[in-house]
């Protein structure tokens, strides 16, 4: 049985080699991490997505982050949780359909965009409580890259309604209430996550960091048969 990723890399041997290059590029400028060999390829696919070596130093990981993620792809039919459609957008169908795994955004819906008024709170709120009604927040990965207030009420949720999703991805990028939205995830023990320190973040990072998460989980499921021959 091969070892090698087929699903989740790219489609041609002339991507592959773009994209292997690319990373061999940021291993060699990258001077030195503190990062451990399983968070590395994930800081390193975000550097990758952005070209901002400052991802080196600002990502942060619970200690159990990387593994939770890897067990719930492999777990199949995960779903994934994101804050805006651009997540969900960006993420690669196929790598997903491998894992049996759909995603699920709510913050244009009619019923979203009412409750917010009447609540006068945002939309993203709205979503990661519509989520929650919906069932789809415990044992989920969240992704959020764009609204600091879809991860605020998701810490919310965690710490007052007992909500335990698998793996949070908190990266969402602005300049009010995101960095203070981000600190508040890393406060939390109860769930894993990983978060973007500070102002910058992005839907393109949290893609970034589920495809890296995506590559790891095919390669742990293709190292199984090999592990028990």
């Amino acid at each position: 049985m091969s070892t090698i990723n087929t699903v989740t890399e790219q489609l041609t041997r002339a991507g592959q080699a773009i994209e292997h290059d690319s990373f061999a590029v940021i291993d060699a400028e990258v001077e030195s991490h503190t990062y451990t060999a399983a968070q590395w390829p994930i800081v390193r696919r975000m550097i990758h997505a952005n070209a901002d070596f400052d991802f080196n130093g600002l990502t942060d990981f619970h200690p159990e982050a990387v593994e939770a993620g890897i067990r719930a792809m492999l777990a199949g039919a995960t779903p994934v949780v994101a804050d805006v459609e651009m997540i969900c957008s960006g993420l690669s169908q196929p790598r997903l359909a491998h894992f049996g795994m759909r995603t699920h955004q709510f913050i244009s819906d009619a019923d979203v965009i009412e409750a917010a008024r009447l609540e006068d709170t945002t939309r993203a709120v709205q979503a990661m409580r519509k989520a929650h009604r919906l069932g789809l927040l415990d044992g989920a990965i969240v992704g959020i890259g764009n609204a600091p207030t879809a991860l605020i009420e998701l810490v919310r949720l965690i710490r007052e309604e007992g909500v335990r999703p698998a793996l949070v991805v908190g990266m969402p990028v602005g300049f009010v209430s995101a960095a203070e939205s981000k600190d508040l995830m890393a406060e939390v023990s109860e769930v894993p996550w990983i978060v973007i320190l500070g102002r910058k973040g992005g839907s393109t990072l949290v893609v970034a960091a589920l495809h890296a998460l995506l590559a790891l989980a095919e390669a742990r499921q293709n190292a199984a048969p090999a592990e028990r021959a």
